[in-house]
């Protein structure tokens, strides 16, 4: 199995790298240039990604196979962590997946977020039992409350108000909608190699990815839940003397097999290693790979301090964008909707707190074809 694990999750790389099909800059454009091209392709993937799961889950399982979706609590966890991570995203100039795909084509500047993601993830871990502590709201779970068909529809009519609401915001500042333009040679293969794909690209393949991914290992995609776990790898290489057998985090089944266990049995790391190898394939086949690492000196601290929020947030907020925002919301999780208000909420003050350390508040935007 872990030879397909890497297989999808090199795929999950050259999508995301080819589309440049990034949350980050998605919401910062939408924020400060109220360009919502990029929201309005994650609304497409959260669309196609519903209508794929939900059948799935309903029945609870998938060719024969068992299957589970994200339903967690509602609680203060996830509202506060969702918020920082927001802010992380900002500051670190990508999320979780986005650092990989960074990282993957050469942006070695990712590098010190993707390190604070390991100690903020780490750090999270020691405080998981006082954040599980914290008063919170039993899962609800959109398919059990609502049917499958009745909750399919429900998420898209929510998908729809957002895209139009983009749409509306960016007719009445710019009097026009970008979009992508349209592929006048779609029988051009070396395109599908070598890139740019239209956004639309990047939603549909990473629904259709992230299906895969359930119909493989049972559940949905996940990366930020690595992240704590390469930490703990670390800390215990460097004979740091942490009590993980007393923290409520690693009691939880699964994880303290994991960590006696190599990182090569994890499904999480191998599909993470798996994106930044197929990040580095794509960044090749279109002639771009190359090492970019030099950056002021403050935008090094604000990735590393971002890194740090992104690894906290994720951690007590039972995932990332991937896992608790793409994931949550296709397994029918409200905790998934709640994760997406505040980290949202976090992301706009993140976008304004760039400037504190020299970051660009713009955006470029790159116009696929």
């Amino acid at each position: 199995m872990q030879m397909w694990l890497m297989l999808i999750g090199g795929l999950l790389g050259l999508a995301l790298y080819h589309a440049s099909f990034g949350f980050t800059t998605a919401w910062r454009n939408f924020i400060i240039n109220r360009r919502g091209r990029g929201l309005r392709a994650q609304m497409l993937m959260l669309a196609v990604a519903v209508c794929l799961f939900f059948p799935a889950l309903g029945a609870g399982e998938l060719f024969g196979e068992e299957v589970r979706g994200y339903v967690r609590p509602l609680g203060f966890s996830v509202l506060i962590g969702a918020f920082i991570f927001g802010i992380g995203m900002q500051l670190g100039n990508g999320c979780a997946s986005g650092n990989l795909y960074h990282a993957g084509g050469g942006q070695l500047r990712a590098i010190p977020s993707m390190f604070g993601f390991m100690v903020g993830g780490l750090w999270a871990t020691a405080d998981y039992e006082w954040w599980m502590e914290l008063p919170q709201l039993a899962p609800v779970s959109l398919i059990e409350k609502n049917g499958i068909i009745g909750a399919i529809v429900l998420n898209l009519i929510i998908f729809a108000a957002i895209a139009s609401f983009t749409v509306w915001l960016e007719k009445r500042t710019h009097g026009e909608v970008e979009t992508d333009r349209p592929l006048r040679d779609i029988t051009n293969w070396r395109r599908y190699l070598q890139g740019p794909w239209p956004f639309i690209w990047g939603a549909l393949v990473l629904a259709l990815l992230n299906f895969a991914t359930l119909a493989l290992t049972g559940r949905p995609w996940a990366v930020a839940v690595a992240y704590p776990l390469w930490g703990a790898k670390l800390a215990m290489l460097l004979e740091m003397e942490l009590e993980f057998d007393f923290w409520t985090y690693w009691l939880q089944p699964g994880r303290e097999i994991a960590l006696e266990e190599s990182l090569s049995s994890d499904v999480n790391s191998v599909m993470n290693a798996g994106v930044l190898l197929g990040a580095f394939l794509a960044a090749a086949m279109a002639g771009k790979f190359s090492f970019q690492w030099r950056l002021p000196f403050l935008h090094w601290i604000a990735a590393l301090l971002g890194g740090v929020m992104l690894g906290y947030g994720a951690t007590i907020a039972f995932g990332c964008n991937i896992g608790a925002y793409f994931g949550g919301i296709a397994s029918g999780s409200l905790h998934g909707w709640l994760w997406l208000i505040a980290a949202f909420a976090g992301s706009y003050v993140g976008s304004y707190l760039r400037p504190l350390f020299k970051l660009d508040t713009k955006t470029s935007t790159r116009s696929a074809c």
